[in-house]
């Protein structure tokens, strides 16, 4: 019988995400009135924003009418509208519960959200009984999930109503076993733009992981109007997108300033509607660029924008959408040294090349380590950071690119004298094309990311990254 007067509660159960409701149900001599499902309400006490878009009602006549255990490829919120269920549920998800079960009776005044992978079953115990679903993925025929069987010995499922006297079609009393499926993977993680300096650090941070895919441009081009169909998406828990239009100076040319557009922001909408519809977090990068440089202290992530160049135009129309996203982390950085042409690289190869050269001194901002870049990605989804915007670079004293040039030639064994300090405006004064102007002040506050626990590298960083350098260097000629 149905219970009335229930506060909406939400309890937690042994399998991880799978949460039992308690729903309010009003009656009278009419019979009675429910909100089967309440988005604000429900996500207040904790209900995950799953995005339903199918409603599916199971109908089923007999008492022990029994069906299960699915695993299909998306959440479900189930409750009963008519009748009594006996449900079962098991973990069929990969890592350490899987073949966890929970077992529950639901009436109209009970429910259950099931998250994807876990295994969901019932058996009636009324006539006439009707199991509702609502869903976050249009059923489709092809759709392949996993399934084990209802008499597995290892799950142990006590049916009220033994299996040989209840109601199964035939597909399901024929499902395997628990010792004979492979578990279900987690949704996966895809990089974009993998072979930049940023995309070569992902690989080499996510390396243990087999969920996490790499694609670069030949792969998938964000720009090319086919986004949606490049891949099953709702098979993505997270897009990376380390792919951009990063040419700052090509950027004011006729043919750079469409191509910037293009991939910046037409190619970040593309994947903005993505992630929007499909439910997927969207990791961007953006610069200091998105600054003008004339502010006296640090950036923060509030600061309004006022880009000087068309670079740092497309990458603040680009963070503007990405911010509509319900779930995205914006990584705002500056100075990116990474595996590939950088400036460090450049100061090197000057140093031994014995030239001596004339570095820019009226920039100042911070060395950001690709590597140092991938591993706040990866720490603020693992730790499921608040969604938003952060600042993300080494953590050192402020420097202008003179001064980090120095440091360059005196860890290196190379005279730091020999480089000449000049102003911006003097280093491109003989330059052919045009220039985009670059903002004086590139520092960012860090004190958001340091919060969520993220130390970035400090002033031994750049150290660390010319070590390699220095130990080849150490090695005796003819030495392996």
């Amino acid at each position: 019988m149905t219970q009335y007067g229930k506060s909406l509660r939400v309890n937690t159960t042994p399998i991880p995400g799978l949460l039992l409701w308690d729903l309010p149900v009003h009656g009278d001599n009419r019979g009675w009135f429910k909100e089967n499902w309440q988005r604000e309400k429900m996500m207040a006490a904790g209900l995950p924003d799953f995005g339903p878009l199918q409603n599916n009602i199971s109908f089923n006549t007999a008492v022990g009418t029994t069906r299960g255990i699915h695993a299909e490829p998306w959440d479900k919120f189930i409750s009963v509208a008519t009748g009594r269920i006996f449900g079962a549920w098991v973990d069929l998800r990969e890592g350490p519960t899987f073949g966890k079960v929970f077992t529950a009776e639901l009436d109209p005044s009970r429910a259950v959200f099931v998250p994807r992978g876990v295994g969901n079953s019932f058996q009636t115990l009324d006539p006439n009984t009707a199991y509702t679903y609502l869903v976050n993925d249009h059923y489709s025929p092809d759709a392949a999930y996993s399934s084990v069987n209802l008499a597995d010995e290892t799950v142990a499922i006590r049916w009220p109503i033994p299996l040989q006297s209840a109601e199964l079609s035939a597909k399901d009393r024929a499902h395997p076993r628990l010792a004979d499926i492979y578990p279900v993977p987690g949704r996966k993680v895809l990089v974009l733009g993998a072979s930049g300096q940023l995309g070569r650090a992902l690989r080499d941070v996510y390396r243990d992981m087999s969920h996490v895919e790499f694609a670069n441009r030949a792969d998938i081009d964000i720009s090319a109007g086919d986004l949606e169909s490049a891949r099953r998406w709702c098979d993505y828990e997270t897009i990376i997108n380390a792919a951009a239009f990063t040419a700052v100076d090509l950027a004011e040319t006729r043919e750079g300033r469409a191509t910037a557009w293009k991939t910046n922001v037409a190619g970040t909408a593309a994947l903005a509607r993505v992630a929007t519809d499909h439910r997927v977090t969207l990791v961007h990068v953006s610069s200091d660029y998105v600054f003008d440089g004339t502010a006296s202290r640090p950036y923060r992530e509030d600061d309004p924008v006022s880009p000087l160049g068309v670079y740092g135009q497309t990458k603040a129309a680009a963070d503007q959408i990405v911010s509509t996203v319900p779930r995205h982390y914006i990584l705002r950085t500056s100075w990116v040294i990474g595996d590939g042409k950088n400036f460090i690289q450049a100061m090197l190869s000057l140093a031994n090349r014995g030239r001596d050269p004339s570095v820019v001194n009226d920039q100042r901002g911070r060395l950001t380590f690709a590597s140092d870049l991938a591993k706040a990605i990866r720490h603020l989804l693992e730790t499921h950071a608040s969604y938003g915007t952060y600042n993300v670079t080494g953590s050192g004293e402020p420097l202008t690119w003179e001064d980090i040039a120095r440091q360059v030639f005196t860890l290196t064994g190379h005279d730091p004298q020999r480089i000449t300090g000049v102003s911006t405006d003097t280093y491109f004064a003989a330059s052919d094309g045009p220039i985009s102007k670059r903002p004086r002040n590139s520092v960012l506050d860090l004190t958001k990311i340091k919060a969520s626990k993220f130390i970035p590298s400090g002033d031994d960083a750049l150290a660390d990254y010319l070590r390699p350098v220095l130990e080849r260097k150490a090695k005796p000629a003819g030495t392996a």
